[in-house]
């Protein structure tokens, strides 16, 4: 009689089980987060939508080491993110006489919550979009963040070993 007692507890308990399990295997599936946003070994196939031309900008080219590269860059350390159209407003450029492709990123807490494509030399953004779900992340207020810049060699694509961090003050509204 005893093993038809616990056979009737255990059911339950295994219905309770597997309930659950569903439920976890549901959330990570569609609810989770997603991880960071990584670096792509070669850079994008897809040149930068937003990106401008560069009034003026007739410099000769940098000296480009053998098996390097050279930049100048220009930037402002002020972005502005409005959650309602989930863009960034922000000034950066790869000024003409830069000799590598750069893919930018903007980091808040360890977390790329936007991404260009392909930004070439002469080329600036004023504004980029952000990575889907990554208004959710946001409130309202004052943020500390930082430019990723990212380098890619204009004919093969292929990675710099290095990169560049600039520390920017972010504003977010709606």
């Amino acid at each position: 009689m005893e093993k038809k007692d616990n056979s009737k507890k255990l059911i339950p308990i295994l219905a309770v089980i597997t309930v659950i399990a569903l439920g976890v295997t549901v959330w990570a599936l569609f609810f989770r987060e997603s991880g960071p946003v990584l670096a792509p070994d070669y850079a994008p196939q897809e040149e930068e939508q937003h990106a401008e031309t560069i009034p003026n900008d007739d410099g000769e080219k940098m000296e480009q080491p053998d098996g390097g590269g050279s930049v100048s860059l220009s930037y402002s350390r002020e972005v502005t993110i409005d959650l309602g159209e989930e863009t960034a407003k922000l000034y950066f450029a790869n000024p003409g006489k830069s000799n590598q492709d750069i893919v930018l990123q903007l980091v808040v807490q360890d977390q790329v919550i936007l991404q260009s494509g392909t930004l070439k030399p002469g080329n600036q953004l004023t504004s980029l979009e952000l990575l889907n779900g990554a208004a959710k992340m946001l409130s309202e207020g004052g943020y500390e963040g930082k430019f990723v810049v990212l380098y890619y060699h204009p004919e093969t694509g292929e990675k710099a070993v290095v990169n560049t961090e600039i520390p920017v003050s972010i504003t977010v509204g709606k």
